[in-house]
C-alpha cells in the first residue's frame, strides 16, 4: 500500500484568541461544588472515571483528528500513546480504587492503649491541571484520572499550542463529566496567568522548567503544593557487549516517537569504549526499519508543533556529522529522524533539551567517563542504559540520580502503572500514575482514637 504524506499540522497562531471565562468565578464554582460534598462519595468518583472512559472510546475519532491537526500524529501512534494509555490508567485506577481508599491501620504504642490508629486519604479540594502540547490529550487527562479518583474538583487548562485538542477537551469534558465539579479554561499566557492568581489546593504542571518556576512562585503565594513534571536531557549509556542491533531498534523507537517531542525521549547517547561507529550505523538501519526510505511519506511519523520549534531544531542539525536524516521542510514542519556523530560536548545540541527528532552520539572511553558526564549535569528525567553487565547496572543505580532508571528499553517505563513517574531536581518534583496519583492528589491524614472510659 502506498504511504500517504502528512499535511503540515495546523498553525496555532491561526486559531486566534479564545475568550476565557472569569477565572475567579470558575474556581469559586468548583470550590462550592467541592464544599457541598458531591465529589467525596466513591460512587461519584467511579461515575466520573466511567464517563471519562466513555468519552475516550466514543469520541476517539474526533480526538485522533485533533491530534493529527495539531502534531501530524498518525492514528496508530496517537491511539496507543494518547487514548489507550489514558484508558489503561483509568482501568488500573478503577480496579484498585477500593483498596487505595481503604483506611490503613497503624500500630499504637503501649503508653496510649487502649486506642486505635489509622491512616486515611482525604481529597485536597480544587486541583488545577496545566497540560503541555506534546501529548496534549494524555498529559491533560491522565492527571485528571488521579485527581477525580481522589475525590477532588478539577480545573483543566489545555495547551494553546495544540488548539484542536484543546478545543476538543473543552467541548467534550462537560458532556461526559460533572460540569459543576470539572471545568476547562482555554487560552494562552494571559489566561494561565489569571488562573495562577487564584487559590488552588494543588497545582499539577507539565512543561518546561522556565514556566515551572513561574507556576511554583505563583503557588507559593497561597502555600499551594505543586507537582512539576518537567524534562531535561535524558542520557543513554551503551556499554560494550550490548546487542547493538537490538539497542538501536529500541532507542530509535523511543527517540523518534512523536517526532522526538517526548519529555522522556532519549536526548543523547554516550557510546562507551568504541561502540559509537557501529551503533550509529545500526541506528540508521533502525530508522529505515521504522519509517522506510522516506519518513516524510510514512503515515505514522509526526510533525514539529510550530515554526518556532522547527527553527530551533533545524539550527541544531549542523552540530555534528549526519549519519542519517538531516533533511527538513519548513512549510510542512518536517524534520527527518536524524542521528549525529562526532558531536562535541559543548555543541549547541548538547546545551538544552532537544525535544525533537535529533539524536547526538558521543563517544566516551569507559563507564567512569560516562558516569562523570551524567553527574556533572542536571539530574535528568530518565536515564537509559543498554548493557549486559550487572556490574554496570549496579554502578549506574548507585552512582547516578534520575527520575527513572531503565535498562534495555527507552520511554516504556511510563506504561507500567505501578511505577511512579516524575523527576528530580531540575527535571521536576512529585510523581503520579496509579496509586502514586492517589497520593499526590490526597491528604494522608492520621487518625488516633482513644476511648474516654
Amino acid at each position: 500500500m502506498k504511504a500517504t504524506t502528512h499535511p503540515a499540522p495546523a498553525d496555532p497562531a491561526a486559531a486566534g484568541p479564545v475568550a476565557a471565562p472569569d477565572p475567579a468565578a470558575v474556581v469559586a464554582g468548583l470550590r462550592a461544588a467541592f464544599a457541598s460534598g458531591r465529589t467525596r462519595p466513591p460512587a461519584w468518583r467511579r461515575e466520573q472515571l466511567a464517563g471519562l472512559r466513555t468519552l475516550l472510546t466514543e469520541r476517539s475519532e474526533e480526538l485522533l483528528a485533533a491530534l493529527r491537526a495539531d502534531l501530524g500524529k498518525g492514528p496508530a501512534e496517537a491511539h496507543r500513546t494518547e487514548i489507550a494509555f489514558t484508558v489503561n490508567e483509568l482501568d488500573h485506577t478503577v480496579r484498585n480504587l477500593d483498596e487505595w481508599l481503604r483506611p490503613k491501620p497503624a500500630a499504637v504504642p503501649d503508653a496510649f492503649r487502649p486506642a486505635t490508629a489509622r491512616v486515611v486519604r482525604e481529597p485536597l479540594g480544587v486541583v488545577l491541571v496545566i497540560a503541555p502540547w506534546n501529548y496534549p490529550l494524555q498529559l491533560a487527562l491522565a492527571p485528571v484520572v488521579g485527581a477525580l479518583a481522589a475525590g477532588n474538583a478539577v480545573l483543566v487548562k489545555p495547551s494553546e499550542l495544540a488548539p484542536a485538542t484543546s478545543a476538543a477537551i473543552a467541548r467534550l469534558l462537560p458532556q461526559y463529566l460533572d460540569p459543576e465539579a470539572v471545568a476547562v479554561v482555554e487560552g494562552a499566557v494571559p489566561e494561565t496567568t489569571a488562573l495562577l492568581e487564584q487559590r488552588f489546593d494543588h497545582i499539577f504542571y507539565t512543561g518546561n522548567g522556565a514556566v515551572g518556576r513561574i507556576v511554583m512562585a505563583a503557588a507559593a503565594r497561597h502555600l499551594t503544593p505543586v507537582t512539576l513534571e518537567l524534562g531535561g536531557k535524558s542520557p543513554v549509556v551503551v556499554d560494550p557487549g550490548a546487542d547493538l542491533k537490538v539497542t538501536a531498534q529500541r532507542l530509535a523507537a523511543g527517540k523518534f516517537l512523536n517526532a522526538g517531542q517526548t519529555c522522556v525521549a532519549p536526548d543523547y547517547v554516550l557510546a562507551v569504549g568504541g561502540t559509537g561507529p557501529e551503533l550509529a550505523a545500526e541506528l540508521a538501519e533502525a530508522v529505515r526499519g521504522l519509517y522506510g526510505e522516506d519518513p516524510a511519506a510514512h503515515p505514522e511519523y509526526g510533525r514539529i508543533v510550530n515554526d518556532r520549534h522547527f527553527d530551533r531544531l533545524a539550527a541544531l542539525l549542523g552540530d555534528g556529522r549526519v549519519v542519517t536524516g538531516g533533511t527538513h521542510d519548513r512549510a510542512a514542519r518536517y524534520i527527518a529522524p536524524t542521528v549525529l556523530a562526532d558531536v562535541r560536548p559543548d555543541a549547541p545540541v548538547m546545551r538544552e533539551e532537544i525535544f525533537g527528532p535529533v539524536l547526538p552520539v558521543l563517544e566516551v572511553p569507559d563507564l567512569d567517563a560516562a558516569i562523570s558526564f551524567i553527574t556533572d549535569r542536571e539530574k535528568p528525567l530518565a536515564l537509559y542504559a543498554f548493557t549486559a553487565s550487572e556490574a554496570t547496572k549496579e554502578r549506574l543505580a548507585a552512582e547516578t540520580s534520575s527520575g527513572a532508571l531503565v535498562f534495555g528499553l527507552s520511554v516504556s517505563h511510563l506504561a507500567v502503572p505501578e511505577l511512579p513517574f516524575g523527576g528530580v531536581g531540575e527535571s521536576g518534583m512529585g510523581n503520579y500514575h496509579g496509586e502514586y496519583s492517589m497520593t499526590t492528589f490526597s491528604h494522608t491524614k492520621a487518625v488516633l482514637d482513644k476511648p474516654l472510659g
